[in-house]
């Protein structure tokens, strides 16, 4: 996969060009906790974002309580935007700041943590069950026929893939439809995400 990122950004120009948040995007709802796992960054050497770059993007669309998570991709933030809203905020200045499309999942606390608590492989080591963040439930094709698979196991949950690696994932060839269209983070890091955006 080529970088997300060919050059380092122009910081003057980004945030000339970048999209503040709009009166389209303007809500009288309730503040809510979000995070945001956005794909391919800074993985593989890949997608090359400093945090503290991602962090200030945050605070530029007016995100409040802007905090990010080791360096795949996470920011957790206060909004009184809807997930989708925030979604295709972010994903604009994404696009803004790189030139390139980058996706972003954005799910609440309680989602998380409703997903770290449905996990199917409990009794598993954590760093080796991996949560696919999808858009759309993965469906029966997406699934079907999967390549290099040998140990691994799989399930599909309400948008989300669980995949358990007991021989770890670094060695795994495993491959589906389904990973193309989505980011994964291994169940520490949701753990922390669902405290975090649960604060």
């Amino acid at each position: 996969m080529k970088p997300v990122y060919a050059i380092k950004p122009d910081w003057n120009s980004f945030f000339k060009q970048s999209p503040v948040v709009s009166e389209d995007f303007m809500s009288d709802r309730c503040p809510t906790r979000y995070a945001a796992l956005l794909r391919a960054v800074n993985v593989g050497g890949t997608g090359k974002l400093p945090m503290a770059d991602l962090k200030a993007m945050c605070e530029r669309l007016g995100f409040a309580q802007v905090q990010t998570y080791i360096a795949s991709g996470n920011v957790v933030f206060t909004s009184a935007l809807t997930a989708k809203q925030a979604q295709r905020a972010l994903e604009a200045a994404l696009l803004a700041y790189a030139g390139k499309p980058v996706a972003v999942f954005v799910r609440t606390g309680a989602q998380l943590q409703s997903i770290v608590e449905r996990n199917p492989y409990p009794q598993a080591v954590p760093a080796q069950v991996s949560v696919v963040f999808l858009h759309q439930s993965p469906t029966p094709a997406e699934l079907h026929n999967p390549k290099g698979q040998r140990s691994e196991a799989f399930a599909a949950g309400e948008q989300v893939l669980y995949i358990h690696y007991p021989d770890g994932m670094g060695t795994s060839k495993l491959r589906l439809p389904a990973f193309d269209a989505g980011t994964a983070r291994n169940m520490n890091t949701l753990t922390k995400l669902a405290l975090m955006a649960s604060a």
